[in-house]
């Protein structure tokens, strides 16, 4: 059986859409998850896919979410650190997808939003929405999860298979010719707004492999945000990784 995978459906999955599409659903069966990160997690704690490619990478626009536990809600959480808010002060309205968030900016139910810049520029240009700041992120845009029960061997390969195609999307012969051509066909976006895109990212070359310090770093930063928190004695980096599929580098 097919490897479930839930995906939102947005430039940043290149790589893995021109896989699926190689594919034919031999090994995997794409499952889109357009309300982001909390939407991911919920189905895959009801057991609705597998695997979980959720992206982390929100850049914009506070005030109302996508979902409970979405990137959109924890990138709110790190602005409000950042600006010495505390956590607990902080309420979220939840808005569904990025349709909602627009509506509600736009019928004045909520102030602002919080969103990748990129996914966002096309209603920015329509003159739907306007950009009143940017939070990077402090950590990778992706992160993989999967179910304890998935198969380890179906996971390695869907691994190192997806890492042949983003090294592949992330070479520089792709990014002056096909990346722009595959985003602007899939997504519709403009050519300009495309490179300008791909000139700000970069991706991993080996999906098996995670920086320790990325772990960390990006733990230390919800802690302080008020997402996590600490057990007695600290965090154990080696609890957030299955040493049977990826190690540490």
């Amino acid at each position: 059986m097919p490897l479930r995978i839930g995906y939102v459906r947005e430039h940043f999955s290149s790589p893995l859409l021109q896989f699926a599409e190689a594919d034919e659903g031999r090994t995997i069966a794409l499952v889109e998850c357009p309300s982001g990160t909390g939407q991911l997690i919920s189905r895959l704690t009801k057991d609705e896919i597998d695997v979980a490619m959720q992206l982390c990478d929100h850049t914009t626009q506070l005030g109302r979410i996508s979902r409970l536990g979405s990137g959109s809600q924890t990138m709110a959480y790190v602005m409000g650190f950042q600006q010495g808010w505390p956590s607990e002060s902080m309420n979220f309205q939840v808005n569904n997808d990025i349709r909602g968030l627009i509506d509600s900016v736009n019928d004045h139910s909520t102030a602002a939003f919080m969103w990748e810049w990129f996914t966002t520029k096309p209603w920015l240009d329509s003159g739907e929405v306007r950009f009143i700041g940017s939070v990077p992120t402090p950590w990778p845009s992706w992160l993989v999860a999967a179910q304890p029960s998935v198969n380890t061997e179906a996971l390695k390969q869907f691994l190192t298979t997806l890492s042949s195609y983003v090294r592949s999307f992330d070479s520089a012969e792709s990014r002056a010719t096909k990346n722009v051509n595959f985003i602007k066909s899939r997504f519709g976006y403009g050519e300009e707004d495309i490179e300008a895109w791909m000139k700000t990212v970069g991706y991993p070359q080996d999906c098996l492999t995670i920086p320790k310090d990325v772990l960390m770093n990006t733990l230390s930063v919800l802690e302080n945000a008020g997402v996590v928190k600490s057990p007695e004695g600290g965090f154990t980096v080696e609890r957030f990784i299955d040493p049977k599929v990826v190690k540490l580098a």
